[in-house]
């Protein structure tokens, strides 16, 4: 009888060690799994940094641009960005095309649609070119009308930017002693110029209508400036699109963000009317406990304030529950004032009415 109850304690040993072992195993899968994901994670947010998106954003300059006297501060402005910029023909001929590349590898555990590709086009235009534009926008706008600026050939519709619009329509405001001189085939010819009015209702013309963005500048100095913080917010998007897609991540599918869960046969409302109880100011567990056992549910509460003939009864109804107390001191009760506010909490039907009274 020892050795077989020895051999059976050896037999319940054995069993024993590879229940362990297999415990062991499984603790190891998941120290090793959660350490693969916790590194997929840190490459994911590695890719998305946006001084590393901004090395995988290319701005490719047109060369007609640089015939500008001012084109310079752009370049310089661009490589001390961090971005790749390219000198290429375009079209549109001056403009500048943004394009971004996705991190190779891609990480896993970020959406596809975070990388979408996209493309943006900035068109540079001479003030009289942009007038020019707007005179036939305005005289011939319909649904027969061709918008200036736009190849129907692309899908990328152009951002506008002009520089020195506004110089040039002073520069082109008749003087006093133009006016009083007789009009010559000069002044005939002379170039195109629109009054601001004129102008204001045409870009919003543009935006409504051909879904176009102008952007007027005073020098090559504040374009710079605009191109630089637009390249910035370019590589900052995948960044954002992530953030939008794990929006809201604590919110577990079928549940409360509070952790409360209500059942089609009511299980839970008890735990989800105490917490709704407790978001009243100065509201102890144990006056919710006092509530919630008097009435389990809102809408017997409500059933109860329907019974009541008057609005002092309303108002008063929950004032005299006694509140349970750990100790032995004197009873107390959940009083008139949380008493008032629950019952304009759930009668009132104005939503200015503050329930409040010393907030």
């Amino acid at each position: 009888m020892a050795r077989e109850a020895s051999g059976r304690a050896g037999c319940w040993r054995g069993a024993g060690d590879g229940g362990g072992l297999r415990h062991g195993r499984s603790r190891t899968r998941t120290v090793e799994e959660r350490g693969a994901a916790a590194e997929e994670r840190r490459a994911a947010a590695e890719a998305l940094r946006p001084e590393r998106a901004l090395r995988r954003v290319a701005v490719r300059v047109d060369p007609a641009l640089l015939e500008d006297a001012g084109a310079d501060i752009l370049l310089e402005a661009l490589g001390a960005l961090g971005c790749e910029y390219h000198i290429e023909p375009q079209r549109p001929a001056r403009s500048l095309r943004w394009t971004r590349t996705k991190p190779d590898p891609c990480p896993r555990t970020v959406p596809s649609e975070v990388w979408a590709a996209e493309e943006q086009v900035l068109l540079l235009l001479e003030p009289e070119e942009f007038l020019q534009g707007l005179l036939q926008l305005t005289q011939t706008c319909g649904p027969s009308c061709s918008v200036p600026w736009v190849c129907s050939e692309s899908s990328t519709g152009p951002h506008l930017a002009v520089i020195g619009l506004d110089a040039y329509l002073w520069s082109q405001q008749p003087s006093s002693q133009d006016m009083r001189q007789p009009e010559s085939p000069a002044v005939a010819r002379a170039p195109v110029a629109l009054s601001w009015p004129k102008v204001e209702e045409a870009l919003v013309l543009l935006q409504l209508w051909a879904h176009l963005d102008v952007l007027l500048v005073a020098s090559w100095q504040e374009l710079t400036q605009h191109i630089c913080a637009f390249t910035r917010a370019l590589a900052q998007r995948p960044l954002k699109r992530y953030r939008d897609s794990c929006a809201f991540s604590f919110c577990v599918a079928g549940r409360w963000a509070a952790g409360e869960r209500v059942a089609r046969d009511g299980t839970g409302l008890r735990g989800v009317w105490w917490r709704q109880i407790r978001q009243f100011r100065r509201v102890s567990p144990a006056v919710a406990d006092a509530i919630v056992t008097a009435f389990p549910s809102p809408r017997l509460l409500q059933q109860a304030y329907t019974s009541c003939s008057t609005e002092q009864e309303r108002l008063a109804l929950l004032a005299d529950l006694p509140v349970k107390t750990g100790g032995a001191g004197r009873p107390r009760r959940v009083g008139p004032d949380l008493s008032r506010r629950i019952c304009l909490f759930l009668t009132a039907t104005n939503p200015e009415l503050l329930l409040d009274l010393s907030s």
